[in-house]
């Protein structure tokens, strides 16, 4: 998974009923440790992102329609896939011996208690950063992983998976990021540019600007200025130009040899 300053958790949330995963992904606003990065509704759902965006970390609803929450679980399992942490999610109490005998990390009854959920995510940051670093000795810093290949886009209520290498730039206001791909344009569930420059790989996605990350191998021309700045004019459906701060003009220059 992803190194983050803060330590913070890649986490997906699934539940069939669309209030209650609001209501959730609400709640865990308030942790600092929680990064939501994709919702989901049903089992198939879950299973599909939790294999495309690696999270560390799932809150799953074990009653849905389909594939439940259990069912989620064993698929990935079968599929060989890289099992996250689980947190099961639901009203009724009777799943919990088997939601423990698939090592779920915790199980939560509805309605979710703040104070309940605060003992469930620091139980899944302590995991978590063990399993970030399992012989790392104490004090020293984990070694960085590999960046992600795969990125969730929100467009029309709906999450897209795009590669990593598809985004053009992405850029921030009012605290939401858009990205900007060579399908779709929608939102990320990162809450800063540096957040998600981190989980990207630093020698393709460039930060040119305070408001704007971009991919240099989507960099169409590179447009001269006033007063020796520049502008970068993108490869997506409008050529969007963007500016290039001028604390990042003398990477540009070296950069494409101007």
């Amino acid at each position: 998974m992803r190194d983050r300053a803060a330590a913070t958790l890649s986490t997906i949330v699934v539940d069939d009923e669309q209030l209650a995963c609001e209501e959730l992904s609400f709640l865990l606003k308030d942790f600092p440790e929680i990064e939501i990065i994709a919702t989901g509704s049903n089992g198939l759902q879950a299973v599909q992102m939790i294999q495309q965006l690696e999270p560390e970390l799932v809150f799953l609803d074990v009653n849905m329609p389909g594939l439940d929450g259990m069912g989620v679980v064993r698929r990935l399992r079968e599929d060989g896939a890289v099992l996250p942490h689980f947190i099961f999610v639901t009203a009724y109490d009777q799943h919990a011996v088997e939601a423990f005998r698939l090592e779920a990390l915790d199980y939560l009854l509805k309605p979710v208690d703040k104070g309940r959920l605060a003992e469930s995510v620091e139980r899944a940051a302590r995991f978590v950063q063990e399993k970030r670093s399992p012989d790392t000795l104490p004090g020293a810093p984990a070694p960085a992983p590999a960046p992600r290949t795969k990125l969730a886009v929100r467009s029309n209520n709906r999450h897209f998976i795009v590669d990593a290498n598809d985004v053009i730039y992405a850029t921030i206001d009012n605290g939401l990021i858009t990205l900007v791909t060579t399908q779709l344009e929608g939102h990320s569930n990162y809450r800063t540019i540096e957040d998600l420059q981190a989980n990207l790989d630093r020698d393709q996605f460039w930060r040119v600007h305070r408001s704007y990350l971009v991919n240099i191998n989507r960099i169409k021309e590179v447009v001269p200025w006033f007063k020796s700045s520049y502008q970068l004019r993108m490869d997506d459906k409008k050529h969007t130009e963007i500016p290039v701060s001028r604390v990042q003009t003398r990477r540009l220059r070296e950069l494409f040899k101007l």
